[in-house]
């Protein structure tokens, strides 16, 4: 009997989450502090939320283990981006934080062990 492998989705969730411990690590070590970690709602995920400079930061991580399929920021397209919107103005709602709150969306690009944050990457 061989050895049945793990499905590629269970895969791609394990990497993410690593990707996202790493990226948590990083923001913490310059200066973020982590609020929430994969918040997850009817419209979609937001993978961090942190705060910082006064700023709520929604925070999207995009990993890719080489530039071959293009910059991993590219991936947070319009699409997604208004799904983390929609999350995150539920996240506002849900945690009773007033809507006028200073917010950004910032966007995690890592390739390999490269992290590249790009911060106000889209508006609300």
């Amino acid at each position: 009997m061989g050895m049945e492998s793990k499905p590629v989705s269970w895969n791609r969730r394990r990497i993410g989450n690593q990707q996202e411990t790493k990226v948590q690590e990083y923001l913490q070590i310059h200066g973020y502090e982590i609020v929430a970690r994969n918040f997850y709602t009817k419209h979609g995920e937001i993978d961090l939320i942190a705060k910082k400079d006064d700023y709520l930061v929604f925070i999207e991580v995009k990993y890719r283990a080489d530039e071959r399929f293009g910059a991993p920021e590219a991936a947070v397209d319009f699409r997604k981006q208004r799904k983390i919107i929609a999350a995150a103005q539920y996240y506002l709602y849900k945690n009773r934080i007033p809507f006028d709150t200073p917010c950004r969306f910032d966007v995690a690009g890592v390739i390999g062990n490269e992290i590249r944050i790009t911060e106000n990457a889209f508006c609300m």
